[in-house]
């Protein structure tokens, strides 16, 4: 597999550069939309040795990735329990995935405005955004994830005397664990997507903001290099969790 997405990638950075390889040409200083590889690196070695819009590279990952994982974390210790918590008992499932399904839909700068106004420019209301993005889909696979256990393990669970707790210690939480690690894994994909809007009002720092900055003055190398750091990072945490999801997760697809 990981051989495969060598050559896939090998072959599309080899196109990348063959047909912007004009940009490379002694003279040309012309506006391009698509930079070349080699601009980009160039670009990307002179951010890490002199940083970009007054932060080091450093600083900038480290302000996006430290408001990223703090919002996962808090979704993920609100959203799984909650989750798990309606899959077993409708009537609280109904008042909740009546607001959760509202929201979900929305375009994050819809209702960004409405967090910066109750909570104040600062890390607090794109946190709040970020949490907001990864909550429903980690929240909606919980609940699929205990609509989903074969009931005759419950009852056969029942049959042998176990309570409630052990049920589901043993048999719900086992059952629902791919499905939440599923949850956790789009959640995390949806952050990501936000992460750019997060940090497009009152940000002085972030991969974001790096990115909207270089926009704006028209430096697509740079938009190029936040975008690949953002898009790896992405990748390395996804193999990450489908690596812990392996290791813990070992029944997954047994009967």
């Amino acid at each position: 597999m990981k051989f495969k997405r060598t050559i896939v990638w090998t072959v599309v950075i080899t196109l990348w550069f063959l047909f912007t390889m004009y940009q490379l040409k002694e003279g040309f200083n012309g506006a391009v939309v698509i930079p070349n590889p080699y601009l980009v690196i160039k670009s990307f070695i002179n951010i890490l040795k002199n940083g970009y819009a007054s932060h080091t590279l450093l600083q900038h990952a480290g302000a996006s990735f430290g408001r990223l994982f703090t919002a996962i974390l808090i979704a993920v210790l609100t959203a799984i329990p909650l989750g798990l918590l309606c899959g077993y008992v409708k009537k609280i499932e109904t008042v909740v995935s009546t607001i959760v399904e509202f929201i979900r839909p929305l375009p994050p700068l819809a209702y960004y405005t409405i967090i910066i106004l109750a909570t104040q420019i600062g890390n607090t209301s794109k946190v709040i955004l970020l949490f907001i993005a990864a909550f429903a889909p980690m929240y909606i696979a919980c609940v699929q994830a205990v609509k989903q256990v074969r009931k005759d393990y419950i009852l056969s669970s029942q049959t042998l005397g176990a309570n409630g707790i052990q049920i589901f210690r043993n048999v719900v939480l086992p059952s629902a664990l791919p499905n939440i690690f599923t949850g956790i894994r789009t959640a995390i994909g949806v952050a990501y997507t936000t992460l750019v809007s997060a940090e497009m009002v009152a940000a002085k720092s972030g991969l974001g903001y790096m990115i909207l900055y270089a926009y704006n003055v028209f430096q697509t190398e740079v938009v190029f290099v936040g975008i690949i750091l953002i898009g790896i990072s992405a990748v390395l945490l996804d193999d990450l969790l489908k690596f812990t999801e392996k290791k813990l997760v070992f029944w997954k697809g047994q009967a």
